[in-house]
């Protein structure tokens, strides 16, 4: 970590690399250079929302080891940050590991949670910590038998996808193959091997955005934002709100257990653990070991976001967890199939009370891409939750 921070674009420039420059990776770029760091935005199509606000943008396959090595080689970053699974996190690992790169959080981490056979089997096998039941599977034939270990109704999803990408709910055998066919076309590098997990009765679902920074005393620290709620369609976030009323108990499993997590994987950062909750009971979901889609409320409820905390924390600087107010978060989705769309309501949204609005930036829109997102405090979290479906109702993707 940095001891000292230069000046951008000069020899004493602390410089960070972010692998995934989407909504996510924006806004961490904008806070790093609120702190006077060079930024470098890669990500595998051009003009994404990150790249157009980096000191420097380069496109590449991330996915491919070779021209990711050549570019780390060439831009010599002081941190790499990967945003995204869809990485040659091998070629992090050896790059780490030979003392060439300081990977964000670690390394193992990124390429324990891009698959998620490997986050679930640390995390259940060696850590012990509750998950739903669960088998994984690389043939039509072993889901089948996956399925009926686990039981109907379960979820199937790629091992390696995100956003909701291949994922479908089983109530029968009769589903199993076309839920193999969609989670083959999902998955986003692996598109041979899935998971099959049994269907947990939870009330509701959580990410704990979970910080690991520097202490006064030179340890890592591990603090707790407030719970964040979600609403899930198709598996892709639409709604999420902060904080989400737990039991006291239920709320020091769910720390209990991201800690956990989050000390095994090691390093600093932000991490965006996922949990089912049923009353007191606590169920590990997954991990992402950076900021997660989710806690885009944060731009609204907290004194600093998750992107805020996460480059305080990777730069070794304080950070502060606290709540400013209940927020909530609505997702505005593109709703056409068309290159640079506009937007209409833009003003009447942000006459909402609470309300505001981060439009992406996207070159692109599809019908179900997140393009931007509303954002809206309150006294309350229901009217927070109110404001901002209100604000995202009132902006129309149109195409010119």
């Amino acid at each position: 970590m940095p001891r000292l921070f230069g000046t951008p674009l000069s020899p004493s420039a602390t410089k960070v690399m972010l692998l995934g420059s989407g909504e996510l990776g924006k806004e961490v770029i904008i806070a790093l250079q609120r702190l006077g760091v060079e930024t470098i935005a890669v990500d595998r199509y051009p003009n994404a929302p990150g790249h157009q606000v980096a000191h420097r943008a380069h496109v590449i396959d991330m996915t491919d080891g070779a021209a990711l090595s050549a570019l780390i080689a060439l831009e010599k970053p002081d941190l790499v940050v990967p945003e995204i699974e869809a990485i040659a996190t091998e070629t992090l690992f050896a790059l780490e590991q030979s003392g060439r790169i300081t990977c964000i959080p670690t390394a193992r981490a990124a390429m324990l949670t891009m698959n998620r056979e490997g986050i679930r089997r640390l995390a259940a096998e060696e850590l012990g910590l509750p998950t739903s039941p669960y088998r994984f599977a690389s043939s039509l034939e072993e889901l089948e038998q996956a399925c009926a270990a686990v039981g109907f109704p379960c979820v199937v999803k790629p091992v390696m996808s995100s956003s909701g990408k291949g994922q479908s709910k089983l109530d029968s055998a009769a589903d199993v193959t076309t839920a193999w066919e969609y989670a083959a076309a999902g998955g986003r590098v692996d598109a041979g091997r899935v998971i099959a997990e049994g269907f947990i009765d939870f009330d509701y679902e959580i990410t704990l955005l979970t910080v690991r920074s520097i202490g006064t005393d030179g340890a890592i620290e591990t603090s707790f934002c407030a719970p964040i709620g979600h609403k899930q369609v198709q598996g892709d976030y639409v709604e999420s709100w902060q904080p989400h009323p737990m039991t006291s108990a239920a709320l020091e499993r769910a720390r209990d257990i991201a800690a956990k997590v989050t000390a095994d994987l090691g390093g600093c950062g932000v991490f965006g653990v996922e949990l089912f909750v049923k009353g007191d009971m606590v169920w590990f979901s997954e991990v992402s070991p950076r900021p997660h889609d989710t806690g885009m409320v944060t731009m609204a409820s907290q004194v600093q976001s998750e992107f805020e905390l996460h480059a305080r924390a990777v730069l070794g600087l304080p950070v502060d967890v606290s709540l400013r107010a209940p927020g909530a978060s609505a997702v505005i989705y593109g709703q056409h199939e068309a290159a640079g769309i506009a937007f209409e309501g833009v003003a009447d949204a942000l006459r909402v009370p609470g309300a505001d609005l981060r439009l992406f930036g996207k070159p692109e829109s599809f019908a179900r891409r997140r393009m931007g997102v509303a954002l809206a405090t309150a006294e309350d979290v229901d009217t927070a939750r109110q404001r901002a479906l209100e604000a995202a109702s009132r902006v129309k993707p149109v195409v010119r």
